[in-house]
């Protein structure tokens, strides 16, 4: 059996916004106690409306949207704290207060323990303070849920940071014939990291390797999968591992890591001989670096080969000459260049940023600048943010130009 008590505080109340308005489901079998529970809330024109249920079986029917349980431990189908560890199952977000005739403070003590929000015994409350508790019993429980929720979101970021700063490594490198300007934003989905990646490794003085990849997808399962090939990547390069068999092993570590067979990367690999002033640049289905020197911008025409992942096949290395010693090399992922220029289809693409590039108000920033500069301008022509992942390298010897 079960009822509405139309004495508890159902009545309008004038000092009291709608919104303010508490449900309580009142957990009782004793029809006389459920009725002083009624009289006690309504003498204090307390704006709760109260409902009543006398068992927890009934009580589980119209839990439903309450804010706060009010439950007897002396009930016909549950006794103590069996029933109060039921009902706080059930409860999900509402606050539960026991209220019983047993004036037993080792009970009280493990009734909160186990989770409850208060303690009451009949006969010591009067009407306000029963309202009283029952709003502190809401707001404390309305409290405990917002500090997990905030610790939930906490525990999200830190490792999404976590992967973040697996994601954006140091520069391995110890050089000062050139510099290296990196940047890395997410294209931010649910507050998930995508898969773009870069590294720098300076394995002789004069002798660096660089590279830039993009993980298909952009969730937390490919941020790991790109965290794993940059540094399965460095220890190859480290390790000294012949240079035409480095991305065929990367391959390997991809196809072997990735949970579905769909996935793939796409990469952009670059090593450069200092003293020779040159650089052996090798592309997996990536976007060709571009070239600033003797001020020309122009792509480097390596040839694109094959994603990684799709088809296992070592990528064809292309010889790079630097006519000067003053020159640019910039690495990015394809999210710099994937956003449309205008209201049609037509997409910024290698083209699109070697004129941005070209443009005299870009050749007049400091180079540390220049990647979030173009980063903001192919924003401006895409009409507002990138949905996807941008990683950037920018590495420079002289002025850089």
């Amino acid at each position: 059996m079960s009822w509405p008590y139309p004495q508890g505080g159902l009545g309008s109340n004038p000092n009291l916004p709608p919104g303010e308005r508490l449900r309580v489901l009142l957990v009782e079998d004793d029809e006389a106690d459920a009725f002083l529970v009624g009289e006690l809330l309504a003498e204090t024109n307390s704006g709760i409306d109260l409902l009543v249920a006398t068992s927890l079986r009934e009580a589980r029917k119209r839990v439903a949207g309450v804010d706060c349980v009010l439950l007897d431990l002396g009930l016909p189908d549950a006794q103590g704290l069996d029933g109060l560890r039921q009902v706080l199952e059930m409860s999900g977000s509402a606050a539960v207060c026991v209220l019983t005739g047993r004036s037993d403070e080792h009970l009280g003590i493990v009734a909160v323990a186990e989770g409850a929000q208060d303690y009451l015994v009949k006969g010591q409350v009067d009407g306000v303070l029963l309202t009283r508790a029952l709003r502190y019993a809401v707001e404390r429980k309305r409290a405990d849920e917002n500090a997990r929720r905030l610790r939930e979101v906490e525990l999200r970021q830190a490792e999404s940071a976590r992967l973040e700063r697996g994601l954006l490594p140091q520069p391995l490198m110890s050089t000062e014939q050139i510099a290296v300007h990196t940047f890395y934003r997410p294209g931010r989905h649910a507050a998930l990291i995508g898969g773009d990646f870069y590294d720098v490794v300076q394995t002789r003085p004069d002798r660096v390797d660089l590279i830039v990849g993009d993980v298909c997808g952009h969730g937390v399962d490919e941020a790991a999968l790109g965290v794993e090939l940059r540094v399965a990547w460095r220890a190859l390069v480290l390790a000294r591992v012949p240079d035409d068999e480095v991305l065929p092993a990367l391959e390997q570590v991809l196809m072997s890591e990735r949970r579905l067979q769909e996935i793939f990367a796409t990469v952009a690999a670059v090593r450069l001989d200092l003293a020779a002033n040159r650089a052996t640049v090798r592309l997996a289905g990536h976007p060709p670096p571009v070239l600033l020197a003797g001020g020309r911008v122009v792509p480097v025409p390596a040839p694109g080969g094959l994603l990684l992942g799709v088809r296992p096949r070592p990528p064809i290395a292309f010889d790079l000459e630097f006519d000067t010693d003053d020159w640019s090399l910039l690495m990015y992922t394809d999210g710099l260049i994937e956003g449309r220029v205008g209201e049609g289809d037509e997409r910024l693409d290698v083209p699109g940023l070697t004129r941005l590039l070209a443009r005299p108000d870009s050749r007049k920033l400091p180079l540390s600048e220049l990647p979030a500069w173009l980063v903001g301008r192919a924003e401006q022509l895409n009409g507002g943010p990138f949905a996807d992942d941008v990683a950037m390298l920018l590495v420079s010897r002289g002025s850089g130009r």
